[in-house]
């Protein structure tokens, strides 16, 4: 007999097409992974099992924890409050520097925990006083019928859904899935297709569509995170590059968080970021007329803080995940009056 709230069996998988060939392609991701019979996709969750496909990965969780909401990244995202997070294992990427390789990477559903209810997790959040939910660790998106499912009953609950992904999702399961979110922090790993192709095993176009797409339908509040690689993707002429097109698609006021990497996974031989090649490409993202360039794993309190895109005055301030000072006023500007672009709670 399952404990309460625990439920059991493999479930049905959607966004799948029948071949000419007899193999059942996955629409869920660009990758379009083609399967025979008991194969799994690149992500190791979906899996061919007879006529379908199913989500091995559905209700099953590597684990949660209450973090802050700065720690996704979102600081312009109900700062101050905490997200239940929690993620599964698996990834439709293939990263060569990635910073939580043994949950992405695994090659195995063993580090899973037994599957809960959607219901479970909202009551968990809400015990643990979160006001929020987190899908991240492992890209949610690769579970997509169980986070829809679990951000549903979170809703209903009244909780903010977040979702913490690389943004690599096929157009057709785009709406559904990102309407089920409140925020999203986007992985935007470089700005050269070479770099995915060689470092992720995917392609840059369509992460760019996600991020066009998501200002374009402007339901789910935006924030994009870019991990700075030496010699890999932090080249200034690349970093300048990549502001003019956020400026220009994405818009100024979407913040763009610039992070330090450190040796990970199968990429040790790469040293980690100097905080000088943080602070000049968040100067260079800045020059281009963005408002909001944070700068992540590095003390730096300047690329840390919040100011107004209008008077310039500090409306937040923050040292690590922590919330120091916010005087951000009806989401507003208690100096100037001008609105913050973000969700703020009273």
């Amino acid at each position: 007999m399952s404990a309460p709230g625990v439920m059991e069996g493999p479930r049905r998988a959607r966004w799948w097409t029948a071949r000419e060939d007899g193999r059942l392609e996955c629409t869920l991701c660009p990758r379009r992974c083609k399967l025979a019979d008991g194969q799994r996709g690149f992500c190791v969750v979906r899996r061919r099992e007879g006529a379908g496909l199913v989500s091995d990965s559905y209700g099953r969780a590597s684990g949660f924890c209450a973090d802050p909401i700065e720690k996704k990244p979102l600081y312009h995202f109900m700062p101050g409050t905490h997200a239940l997070s929690f993620g599964a294992v698996g990834c439709n990427l293939g990263c060569r520097f990635c910073q939580n390789w043994g949950i992405s990477k695994a090659d195995s559903l063993d580090a899973l925990l037994p599957e809960v209810s959607p219901e479970t997790v909202a009551d968990l959040a809400v015990r643990h006083g979160c006001r929020s939910v987190a899908f991240t660790y492992n890209d949610p998106v690769i579970s997509a019928e169980s986070v829809i499912d679990v951000a549903r009953a979170c809703r209903a609950r009244g909780l903010a859904t977040v979702a913490v992904t690389a943004g690599y999702i096929d157009a057709g399961a785009r709406e559904e899935f990102f309407d089920a979110m409140d925020a999203v922090n986007v992985d935007l790993k470089a700005f050269t297709d070479a770099f995915y192709r060689r470092q992720c095993l995917g392609r840059l176009q369509p992460v760019l569509d996600t991020l066009e797409w998501l200002v374009k339908r402007g339901r789910t509040w935006l924030e994009v995170t870019t991990l700075l690689i030496p010699g890999l993707n932090d080249g200034e002429d690349e970093i300048a590059r990549a502001a003019a097109w956020f400026a220009q698609r994405l818009g100024a006021e979407v913040p763009w968080h610039l992070s330090a990497f450190h040796p990970d996974y199968r990429l040790l031989d790469v040293p980690g970021t100097p905080p000088g090649t943080l602070l000049a490409a968040r100067e260079i993202a800045l020059s281009a007329g963005l408002r909001h360039v944070y700068t992540g794993n590095v003390r730096d309190p300047a690329g840390s803080a919040t100011r107004c895109a209008g008077c310039g005055a500090v409306l937040i301030e923050r040292q690590g995940f922590g919330l120091n000072t916010c005087r951000v006023a009806r989401g507003c500007c208690p100096a100037c009056g001008r609105r913050l672009a973000g969700v703020f709670s009273a």
